[in-house]
């Protein structure tokens, strides 16, 4: 296990190199110079020299790529063109918002589709099994943004229950009303991810019901469910395991749309303003930062399908 964790880790680092060179390259290969967030109209050679010194695009693109590797090593992601904030302490402000966001929304999701996963796989037969399954199809056929705008319309405008969008200024510091604040965007998040997530856990529970260990364990005096929950989650969970890895990782990723609809200030919306800026260090530090958390996010799915199931452990060894 020892020797598998330290080959997951080399390529865990090998991809990050890969991953930087990429964004290194994609970001230079953009028309215009970064220099040119730091100038307004009508800048002269001379302001235009001294911008571009300033950030560093005078230099040949491997004293660049040197400089930019070597900062990514110490974990320094520079110096915004546009606000002159650290980068890491803007993205950390604004993870403030998309962790929670993320996180309770699939924590939630979790709770709606595994439960109702298994209950339209094991009752299929029944109305209900069948209703909770078309309604999983048409949650994934729905766009996220619209969702958002439809629950905005019932549980804000209509209902007036909670806010249509916005943050708090203080953040969490005015707990309540930021809580108050994220409750229609979690929900957002949740009823996406569940709706997929849904689909899966049907899947795995279908094939789990109809498996040997399941009949043997019924012959032996088990009862169904004691025999689903005691023999088949087990079982059932090692390739669901490996699609939460991805729909968490999926979550971080489209948060942007979430927190477009939402005017949430967290991570997605700096990425847009940095892009629509031409902010390069802000571009890249939050593409990086995302890049590392699916990384961090596939790496622990993959160690707790090994943990949940000795057969994967055996075949790491091996």
């Amino acid at each position: 296990m020892l020797t598998y964790l330290l080959r997951r880790f080399a390529i865990l680092l090998l991809s990050l190199l890969i991953a930087a060179v990429v964004l290194f390259v994609l970001l230079r290969l953009l028309p215009g110079d970064p220099a040119n967030a730091l100038l307004g109209v009508g800048a002269t050679e001379q302001q235009i020299a001294a911008a571009r010194a300033q950030v560093g695009s005078d230099q040949p693109l491997w004293m660049q790529f040197a400089s930019f590797i070597g900062n990514l090593v110490r974990f320094d992601l520079g110096q915004s063109f546009v606000s002159k904030a650290g980068v890491l302490d803007e993205i950390g402000n604004r993870m403030s918002v998309t962790l929670p966001l993320a996180i309770l929304g699939f924590i939630l999701a979790i709770v709606l589709a595994v439960p109702l996963g298994i209950v339209s796989a094991v009752k299929s037969d029944k109305w209900y099994g069948a209703a909770i399954s078309v309604v999983s199809q048409l949650g994934i056929a729905i766009p996220v943004f619209w969702l958002g705008i439809l629950i905005v319309t019932i549980f804000a405008i209509n209902l007036r229950i909670f806010p249509s969008g916005g943050f708090p200024l203080k953040g969490w510091a005015n707990f309540g009303e930021a809580a108050t604040a994220m409750v229609l965007p979690v929900l957002t998040v949740a009823l996406v991810i569940a709706a997929s997530l849904l689909r899966y856990v049907r899947s795995a529970t279908q094939d789990v019901i109809g498996s040997d260990f399941i009949r043997t364990a019924r012959a032996h005096g088990s009862s169904f469910p004691e025999a689903l929950i005691r023999h088949g989650i087990r079982n059932g969970a090692v390739p669901v395991i490996s699609i939460l890895g991805i729909e968490l990782a999926t979550t971080f990723l489209g948060a942007v749309v979430v927190e477009k609809v939402f005017a949430l200030p967290g991570l997605g919306s700096m990425l847009l303003l940095a892009i629509q800026q031409r902010d390069y260090p802000n571009v890249q530090g939050v593409l990086f930062i995302s890049t590392l958390l699916v990384l961090l996010i596939g790496f622990a799915a993959d160690l707790l399908q090994r943990l949940v199931d000795p057969r994967l452990r055996g075949r790491s060894q091996s």
